[in-house]
């Protein structure tokens, strides 16, 4: 099926992109700041409103990254930042970033405000008013190819493989064939599978950057002794991290790779897309690869993503902030327990009774109608999850001094 023939109404910024959500962002910059920043967002009480933020008080050059690309985020129509006073991280500066994306933006520092009752009877003034604005933003026409779609595992069992990922992988090929984006990550799940990276490459240029990024990932998980697998994993039926990592490649599709995006980067032109969210040698170290299935989530998200799939054999309940999370399991057994949870059930591709071409037109009329304006099961039962860590990641391509 040809994806061209669904279009619904999105929302146009200034920039050119187009979002499906017309959200306003309450960012805070400091774990002393969140209190704040969550009670101005739940005395709004409106889903369009949304949280994020960043704990650290410490300066962090990715985390101030991540929280830029998702205030530009086409998804987000207004923004407001708030600090306690004393970090490092300046809301003012946020709320630039905002502005300059042509958004309307303020910030307010909770200190200056006089306190947590203040800063919140102030704050929810803001996000009310800029609500209203809101109201306002241009409509415009969207489709497929206006879109950039992430992807990524999280808690994978014997069917991911098999018919999760599988499906997606479908979906992926049909998505690039009509003018779309799609962005694909856990390079860390992709041990032994170097050969198969490369001949993927469209390019010599996409190529090396390919072969950099997975060495940079095995160096890491050897260097902090951690690799992306659970004991939710050997339960599922996995045996071992390759066995994983061949169903999660699956989920790329057949298209080549056009090239390796790191967090917060957008992709230079429409196509298949491998992000990296490896950190980089550094000597703090700052932890393991992926630290929870959310931090992914948010970097597929900086990067752009309008809408993200979490593909699951075990199960898994979380949404974001920002983007509509849509979780396909392989797993029919799954999909019925948690059906609450589950968005799309992809195990008739197992059990032979739909062909994969079948079940990737209907994942495909499930992610019109969500962004179309329905409701994915995260968004339906309020789950806006978020996780911004430090992470140490320069921006910097192959060929780079």
């Amino acid at each position: 099926m040809d994806l061209s023939q669904y279009k619904w109404q999105g929302y146009a910024r200034t920039d050119g992109r187009k979002g499906i959500r017309n959200k306003v962002l309450v960012v805070y910059t400091v774990e002393c700041a969140a209190f704040v920043a969550k009670e101005i967002a739940r005395q709004a009480n409106n889903k369009d409103v949304d949280v994020i933020g960043f704990s650290g008080c410490t300066d962090n050059a990715y985390a101030i990254r991540l929280l830029v690309s998702l205030i530009k985020h086409p998804n987000v129509g207004a923004v407001l930042a708030v600090g306690l006073g004393c970090e490092y991280v300046q809301p003012q500066r946020l709320a630039d970033a905002g502005a300059d994306a042509g958004k309307p933006s303020d910030w307010l520092y909770i200190q200056n405000e006089g306190g947590t009752a203040k800063a919140i009877e102030k704050g929810l003034g803001v996000v009310l008013n800029m609500l209203t604005e809101l109201k306002k933003t241009p409509r415009v026409e969207m489709g497929f190819c206006d879109l950039v779609i992430g992807a990524e595992c999280g808690g994978s069992d014997y069917t991911s493989g098999l018919a999760g990922n599988t499906v997606v992988g479908a979906f992926y090929d049909k998505l690039v064939d009509t003018g779309g984006t799609a962005v694909f990550e856990e390079i860390v799940e992709a041990v032994g599978l170097i050969d198969l990276l490369q001949k993927r490459a469209a390019n010599d240029k996409a190529r090396e950057e390919l072969t950099q990024t997975y060495n940079k990932a095995m160096d890491y998980c050897k260097s902090v002794r951690q690799y992306s697998i659970s004991p939710g994993n050997f339960v599922g039926g996995l045996s071992t991290i390759e066995e994983k990592s061949m169903g999660a490649f699956i989920k790329s599709g057949t298209k080549p790779i056009d090239g390796v995006l790191q967090v917060s980067e957008a992709p230079t032109r429409k196509g298949l897309w491998l992000l990296d969210s490896t950190p980089d040698p550094h000597w703090m170290q700052f932890g393991i690869t992926n630290p929870n299935d959310n931090e992914g989530l948010m970097d597929l998200i900086g990067c752009g993503a309008q809408v993200v799939f979490l593909v699951t054999g075990r199960g898994n309940v979380v949404g974001s902030a920002v983007a509509p999370v849509i979780k396909i399991t392989g797993n029919h057994e799954t999909f019925m327990n948690m059906n609450d949870d589950m968005d799309f059930d992809a195990s008739a591709v197992l059990y032979g009774s739909k062909r994969l071409e079948e079940c990737a037109d209907e994942l495909a009329a499930y992610v019109a109608g969500v962004c179309g304006g329905g409701e994915s099961r995260a968004e339906r039962l309020g789950h806006k999850e978020y996780f911004i860590p430090y992470k140490y990641q320069n921006i910097k391509r192959c060929g780079d001094d």
